[in-house]
């Protein structure tokens, strides 16, 4: 079972519009050491996770839409990158777990330099100044072949046909026609980079 932060920050939706999402786990964890509920009863899938898989399903009859400015300010489009294998992840420099998966991402990344692969980043933080401080610190600690396209869903040019996510990382893995063919929630697990490299 992989690890997950749980979203309470605003991030941006498909429309660029802002909204606040209340921290699930934590009240979660509050009502079990209370005697409120159950550990049995907390697992039960709150209403914006339902809500995120219904949105994930529409999704995976359409192709994935992402386009705004990298963090370099260039412009970008998923679409762009049709004839790749793509994996697209949410993420935020406040998500420990997050954090924690980036080494072997580019790790990763970097092995793969060459072929028809790509890694799209899109950092939910909810000021940009947090996500350009991680850029800083990662420009002089790691290798350009490791830097992968790194976009900002606060950006008002940002836009998306993903929808929102209750927890942090969440990846899509694209395949070269430009479908989504399968979804990850909390860390990526090993066997997503052996289905990657089939894909290629």
């Amino acid at each position: 079972m992989g690890f997950a932060c749980h979203v309470s920050t605003p991030i941006a939706s498909r429309s660029g519009a802002r909204s606040d999402r209340s921290f699930a786990g934590l009240g979660t964890l509050a009502l079990i050491a209370l005697g409120m509920v159950t550990p049995s009863q907390a697992q039960t899938p709150p209403t914006s996770m339902k809500a995120e898989s219904a949105v994930a399903a529409r999704v995976a009859a359409a192709a994935p839409h992402i386009e705004g400015k990298t963090v370099e300010g260039k412009p970008f489009r998923l679409s762009s990158l049709r004839g790749k294998v793509v994996l697209v992840l949410y993420w935020s420099t406040g998500c420990a777990v997050c954090r924690d998966k980036m080494p072997e991402l580019r790790t990763n990344y970097e092995g793969w330099v060459g072929k028809p692969f790509e890694l799209v980043a899109v950092s939910t933080d909810t000021r940009m100044q947090d996500v350009l401080d991680y850029e800083a610190i990662i420009s002089r600690t790691v290798s350009t072949r490791q830097r992968f396209v790194q976009l900002w869903a606060g950006d008002s040019s940002y836009r998306d046909n993903l929808g929102q996510h209750a927890q942090l990382p969440a990846g899509y893995l694209v395949d070269k026609s430009g479908k989504i063919v399968e979804r990850y929630r909390g860390r990526i697990p090993p066997e997503a980079w052996d289905r990657i490299a089939d894909l290629l």
